[in-house]
């Protein structure tokens, strides 16, 4: 895809495939990427993956050797889950099991909706529909949220791809 960079595009072809062989449960990647590959005008500084807390714990495993272990997640207030971050070429990974927000003075699971697949280099990657990663996007109440969310909005329906999976 053309409107990936060199580093992100080394990153998810190493991490993709992991992806599709460890993880049990539904999963998907959420944040500027997911945006960025369903054709939002976005840069991505990492990939966000969302996974069950058993998948998370599985994928600490599998990549122990490129854990960040010093790395403590900015917004610990607002999100909360079984997290890690590590490191690949081109760009750091962060796995989010069983994310949720703080919102409305509560914990809520974040869901990530029905699920799309984005073909890059013939993986299939699976990121939340365009309505639903603008959902979560508000969601999540950032600044930097709230701009994507906007740049999703921009899309004409053309732009993205065809619903194939759904988590629901």
């Amino acid at each position: 895809m053309s409107h990936l960079t060199p580093a992100l595009y080394a990153t998810l072809a190493e991490i993709v495939p992991d992806l599709h062989v460890h993880c049990v449960d539904p999963w998907c990647l959420i944040g500027s990427t997911a945006a960025l590959l369903l054709g939002a005008q976005a840069s991505a500084a990492d990939v966000d993956v969302l996974t069950s807390r058993a998948d998370a714990e599985t994928l600490m495993a599998v990549w122990a050797s490129q854990r960040e272990t010093a790395f403590t997640p900015p917004d610990a207030g607002r999100f909360r889950s079984h997290f890690a971050r590590f490191r690949f070429p081109g760009a750091a990974v962060e796995i989010m099991g069983a994310l949720e927000v703080h919102a409305d003075e509560r914990w809520q699971a974040v869901s990530p909706g029905r699920l799309v697949l984005v073909g890059v280099n013939g993986l299939a990657v699976p990121v939340p529909s365009l309505d639903d990663q603008i959902r979560l996007f508000k969601s999540f109440g950032r600044e930097k949220d709230m701009r994507h969310a906007e740049a999703l909005r921009a899309l004409t329906p053309a732009a993205f791809t065809i619903p194939v999976l759904s988590s629901r």
